[in-house]
Protein backbone atom coordinates (compact mmCIF):
# COMPACT_ATOMS: atom_id res chain seq x y z
CA UNK A 1 0.00 0.00 0.00
CA UNK A 2 1.33 3.44 -0.95
CA UNK A 3 -0.02 5.60 1.85
CA UNK A 4 -0.07 8.91 -0.04
CA UNK A 5 -1.94 7.37 -2.96
CA UNK A 6 -4.26 5.56 -0.55
CA UNK A 7 -5.14 8.73 1.37
CA UNK A 8 -5.74 10.73 -1.83
CA UNK A 9 -8.05 8.02 -3.13
CA UNK A 10 -10.05 7.88 0.10
CA UNK A 11 -10.52 11.64 0.15
CA UNK A 12 -12.10 11.34 -3.30
CA UNK A 13 -14.40 8.37 -2.71
CA UNK A 14 -15.46 8.49 0.95
CA UNK A 15 -19.18 9.24 1.35
CA UNK A 16 -20.01 12.42 3.24
CA UNK A 17 -19.84 11.77 6.99
CA UNK A 18 -17.56 8.71 6.76
CA UNK A 19 -14.15 8.88 8.44
CA UNK A 20 -10.99 6.77 8.29
CA UNK A 21 -8.40 6.89 11.08
CA UNK A 22 -4.78 5.93 10.45
CA UNK A 23 -2.46 5.63 13.44
CA UNK A 24 1.15 6.47 12.66
CA UNK A 25 3.63 4.42 14.77
CA UNK A 26 5.43 7.70 15.52
CA UNK A 27 2.30 9.08 17.19
CA UNK A 28 0.35 11.08 14.59
CA UNK A 29 -3.35 10.38 14.03
CA UNK A 30 -4.42 10.78 10.37
CA UNK A 31 -8.16 11.48 10.00
CA UNK A 32 -9.51 11.14 6.45
CA UNK A 33 -12.84 12.49 5.28
CA UNK A 34 -14.15 13.46 1.84
CA UNK A 35 -11.79 16.11 0.47
CA UNK A 36 -9.81 16.49 3.69
CA UNK A 37 -6.88 15.02 5.63
CA UNK A 38 -6.37 16.14 9.23
CA UNK A 39 -3.18 15.34 11.13
CA UNK A 40 -3.30 15.40 14.94
CA UNK A 41 -0.40 14.91 17.34
CA UNK A 42 -1.22 16.47 20.74
CA UNK A 43 2.05 15.27 22.28
CA UNK A 44 4.19 17.26 19.81
CA UNK A 45 1.85 20.01 18.65
CA UNK A 46 0.36 22.28 21.31
CA UNK A 47 -2.23 23.64 18.87
CA UNK A 48 -3.64 20.11 18.35
CA UNK A 49 -4.49 19.78 22.04
CA UNK A 50 -7.64 21.84 21.60
CA UNK A 51 -9.12 18.81 19.78
CA UNK A 52 -8.55 16.58 22.85
CA UNK A 53 -9.46 16.34 26.52
CA UNK A 54 -7.18 15.44 29.41
CA UNK A 55 -7.21 11.65 29.78
CA UNK A 56 -7.18 10.90 33.56
CA UNK A 57 -3.70 12.40 34.10
CA UNK A 58 -1.83 15.37 32.67
CA UNK A 59 0.09 14.53 29.50
CA UNK A 60 -2.43 11.95 28.21
CA UNK A 61 -5.13 12.89 25.73
CA UNK A 62 -8.57 11.63 24.66
CA UNK A 63 -10.82 12.46 21.71
CA UNK A 64 -14.44 11.27 21.82
CA UNK A 65 -15.90 9.33 18.90
CA UNK A 66 -19.25 8.51 20.57
CA UNK A 67 -20.59 10.14 23.73
CA UNK A 68 -18.85 12.92 25.60
CA UNK A 69 -17.14 13.74 28.86
CA UNK A 70 -20.58 14.55 30.27
CA UNK A 71 -22.07 11.11 29.57
CA UNK A 72 -23.85 9.92 32.73
CA UNK A 73 -27.15 8.64 34.03
CA UNK A 74 -28.53 12.16 33.50
CA UNK A 75 -26.99 12.51 30.02
CA UNK A 76 -27.04 8.92 28.74
CA UNK A 77 -25.59 7.02 25.83
CA UNK A 78 -25.27 3.24 25.88
CA UNK A 79 -21.50 3.57 25.81
CA UNK A 80 -18.72 6.04 25.09
CA UNK A 81 -15.93 5.46 22.59
CA UNK A 82 -12.79 7.53 22.36
CA UNK A 83 -9.30 7.56 20.93
CA UNK A 84 -6.63 7.93 23.59
CA UNK A 85 -2.95 8.78 23.45
CA UNK A 86 -0.35 8.13 26.14
CA UNK A 87 3.10 9.68 26.19
CA UNK A 88 6.15 7.36 25.93
CA UNK A 89 7.13 5.28 28.99
CA UNK A 90 4.24 6.52 31.09
CA UNK A 91 1.38 5.17 33.19
CA UNK A 92 -2.04 6.22 34.38
CA UNK A 93 -2.56 6.68 38.10
CA UNK A 94 -4.03 3.36 39.37
CA UNK A 95 -7.81 3.57 39.35
CA UNK A 96 -11.09 1.68 39.00
CA UNK A 97 -14.04 2.45 36.74
CA UNK A 98 -17.65 2.40 37.86
CA UNK A 99 -18.61 0.53 34.68
CA UNK A 100 -17.04 -2.15 32.51
CA UNK A 101 -14.22 -0.86 30.36
CA UNK A 102 -12.70 -2.05 27.06
CA UNK A 103 -9.25 -0.98 25.88
CA UNK A 104 -7.79 -1.78 22.44
CA UNK A 105 -4.03 -1.20 22.58
CA UNK A 106 -2.40 -0.30 19.25
CA UNK A 107 1.10 -0.48 20.71
CA UNK A 108 3.20 -2.10 23.43
CA UNK A 109 1.28 -1.60 26.65
CA UNK A 110 0.71 -3.42 29.93
CA UNK A 111 -1.90 -3.53 32.65
CA UNK A 112 -1.73 -4.36 36.32
CA UNK A 113 -5.03 -5.93 37.40
CA UNK A 114 -5.89 -6.45 41.05
CA UNK A 115 -7.42 -9.86 41.80
CA UNK A 116 -9.72 -9.30 44.78
CA UNK A 117 -10.20 -13.03 45.44
CA UNK A 118 -6.48 -13.81 45.51
CA UNK A 119 -5.55 -10.39 46.94
CA UNK A 120 -2.70 -9.96 44.49
CA UNK A 121 -1.69 -7.95 41.44
CA UNK A 122 -1.71 -9.74 38.08
CA UNK A 123 0.56 -8.18 35.47
CA UNK A 124 -0.56 -8.50 31.83
CA UNK A 125 1.66 -7.63 28.86
CA UNK A 126 -0.32 -6.24 25.90
CA UNK A 127 0.82 -6.42 22.27
CA UNK A 128 -0.38 -4.22 19.38
CA UNK A 129 -3.96 -5.21 18.54
CA UNK A 130 -4.82 -6.58 22.01
CA UNK A 131 -8.32 -5.84 23.35
CA UNK A 132 -8.69 -6.00 27.13
CA UNK A 133 -11.97 -6.05 29.06
CA UNK A 134 -11.79 -4.72 32.60
CA UNK A 135 -14.89 -5.36 34.78
CA UNK A 136 -16.50 -2.58 36.76
CA UNK A 137 -14.63 -1.60 39.93
CA UNK A 138 -11.57 -3.76 39.18
CA UNK A 139 -8.49 -1.80 40.35
CA UNK A 140 -5.91 -1.49 37.59
CA UNK A 141 -3.12 0.60 36.13
CA UNK A 142 -2.43 1.01 32.42
CA UNK A 143 1.08 1.57 31.10
CA UNK A 144 2.90 2.46 27.90
CA UNK A 145 6.03 0.32 27.86
CA UNK A 146 7.51 1.78 24.67
CA UNK A 147 9.55 4.85 23.77
CA UNK A 148 6.82 5.86 21.30
CA UNK A 149 3.39 7.38 21.93
CA UNK A 150 0.68 4.79 22.54
CA UNK A 151 -2.66 4.96 20.74
CA UNK A 152 -5.70 3.40 22.41
CA UNK A 153 -9.32 2.90 21.47
CA UNK A 154 -11.36 2.94 24.67
CA UNK A 155 -15.02 2.23 25.42
CA UNK A 156 -16.96 2.56 28.66
CA UNK A 157 -20.52 1.63 29.51
CA UNK A 158 -22.38 4.91 29.94
CA UNK A 159 -19.68 7.00 31.67
CA UNK A 160 -17.79 10.02 30.38
CA UNK A 161 -14.55 11.48 31.69
CA UNK A 162 -16.42 13.93 33.94
CA UNK A 163 -18.40 11.21 35.73
CA UNK A 164 -17.48 10.96 39.43
CA UNK A 165 -16.90 7.21 39.02
CA UNK A 166 -15.09 7.28 35.68
CA UNK A 167 -11.68 6.75 37.25
CA UNK A 168 -11.69 6.33 41.04
CA UNK A 169 -8.17 6.75 42.42
CA UNK A 170 -6.99 5.72 45.88
CA UNK A 171 -7.39 9.31 47.13
CA UNK A 172 -10.95 9.42 45.81
CA UNK A 173 -11.84 5.99 47.25
CA UNK A 174 -10.56 7.04 50.67
CA UNK A 175 -12.64 10.22 50.49
CA UNK A 176 -15.75 8.21 49.56
CA UNK A 177 -15.11 5.84 52.45
CA UNK A 178 -14.92 8.76 54.88
CA UNK A 179 -18.11 10.32 53.49
CA UNK A 180 -20.05 7.08 53.75
CA UNK A 181 -18.87 6.59 57.33
CA UNK A 182 -20.31 9.95 58.44
CA UNK A 183 -24.00 9.81 59.48
CA UNK A 184 -26.13 12.21 57.47
CA UNK A 185 -29.22 14.10 58.65
CA UNK A 186 -32.56 12.36 58.24
CA UNK A 187 -34.76 14.30 55.77
CA UNK A 188 -37.81 15.98 57.28
CA UNK A 189 -41.05 14.62 55.79
CA UNK A 190 -42.98 16.94 53.49
CA UNK A 191 -45.25 19.32 55.37
CA UNK A 192 -43.29 19.23 58.64
CA UNK A 193 -40.66 21.87 57.81
CA UNK A 194 -42.72 24.70 59.35
CA UNK A 195 -43.03 22.78 62.65
CA UNK A 196 -39.27 22.42 63.03
CA UNK A 197 -38.30 25.86 61.72
CA UNK A 198 -40.96 28.07 63.33
CA UNK A 199 -39.45 31.29 64.56
CA UNK A 200 -36.06 30.65 62.85
CA UNK A 201 -34.60 31.91 59.63
CA UNK A 202 -32.93 28.71 58.39
CA UNK A 203 -31.45 28.40 54.92
CA UNK A 204 -32.31 24.87 53.75
CA UNK A 205 -30.63 25.00 50.35
CA UNK A 206 -27.23 23.89 51.68
CA UNK A 207 -28.83 21.08 53.71
CA UNK A 208 -30.68 19.69 50.70
CA UNK A 209 -27.56 19.88 48.53
CA UNK A 210 -25.55 18.02 51.16
CA UNK A 211 -28.29 15.41 51.52
CA UNK A 212 -28.62 14.93 47.76
CA UNK A 213 -24.87 14.43 47.44
CA UNK A 214 -24.91 11.86 50.24
CA UNK A 215 -27.83 10.00 48.67
CA UNK A 216 -26.09 10.04 45.29
CA UNK A 217 -22.94 8.60 46.80
CA UNK A 218 -24.87 5.87 48.64
CA UNK A 219 -26.73 5.10 45.42
CA UNK A 220 -23.56 4.93 43.35
CA UNK A 221 -21.70 2.77 45.87
CA UNK A 222 -23.62 -0.38 44.84
CA UNK A 223 -22.19 -2.36 47.79
CA UNK A 224 -18.65 -1.20 46.97
CA UNK A 225 -16.31 -1.34 49.95
CA UNK A 226 -14.35 1.84 49.29
CA UNK A 227 -11.92 1.07 52.10
CA UNK A 228 -10.94 -2.21 50.41
CA UNK A 229 -10.86 -0.48 47.02
CA UNK A 230 -8.50 2.18 48.33
CA UNK A 231 -6.27 -0.48 49.88
CA UNK A 232 -6.04 -2.34 46.56
CA UNK A 233 -5.26 0.85 44.66
CA UNK A 234 -2.53 1.76 47.15
CA UNK A 235 -1.01 -1.66 46.59
CA UNK A 236 -1.01 -1.05 42.83
CA UNK A 237 0.68 2.30 43.42
CA UNK A 238 3.43 0.55 45.37
CA UNK A 239 3.96 -2.46 43.12
CA UNK A 240 3.58 -1.07 39.60
CA UNK A 241 6.74 1.10 39.55
CA UNK A 242 8.78 -1.90 40.72
CA UNK A 243 7.59 -4.33 38.03
CA UNK A 244 10.03 -4.23 35.09
CA UNK A 245 7.37 -5.80 32.83
CA UNK A 246 5.59 -2.43 32.76
CA UNK A 247 8.67 -0.43 31.74
CA UNK A 248 10.50 -2.43 29.08
CA UNK A 249 10.12 -4.24 25.78
CA UNK A 250 11.52 -7.69 25.09
CA UNK A 251 14.16 -7.90 22.38
CA UNK A 252 11.58 -9.45 20.05
CA UNK A 253 9.21 -6.57 20.71
CA UNK A 254 11.96 -4.03 20.04
CA UNK A 255 12.69 -5.64 16.67
CA UNK A 256 8.98 -5.81 15.85
CA UNK A 257 8.57 -2.11 16.74
CA UNK A 258 11.40 -1.16 14.38
CA UNK A 259 9.85 -3.28 11.61
CA UNK A 260 6.46 -1.59 12.11
CA UNK A 261 8.08 1.82 11.66
CA UNK A 262 9.99 0.55 8.63
CA UNK A 263 6.77 -0.77 7.08
CA UNK A 264 5.08 2.62 7.61
CA UNK A 265 8.08 4.41 6.05
CA UNK A 266 8.10 2.10 3.02
CA UNK A 267 4.40 2.76 2.48
CA UNK A 268 5.04 6.51 2.30
CA UNK A 269 7.21 6.19 -0.81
Amino acid sequence: MHTARYTRQLQQVLPAGAEVYLFDPAGTIHILTRGNLQLLDPLQCVADRSAFLRFIDEGHFARYLIGSAATSEQNPTNATYKVGMMRPHSAFTPHAHGAEHFVLSLGYASCGLYDQQMEQVVNVRLLPGTLLRIPAMMPHSFNNRAADPLHLVVSNTGMGLDHEEYAITADQAERYARQLAVPHPVPVPAGEHSLHTHGHNHNHSHFHLHLDQAEALHHSARDVDYTDLARALRRLEQEMPQATLHMTLTWRERIAAVLRKLAWTLEQH
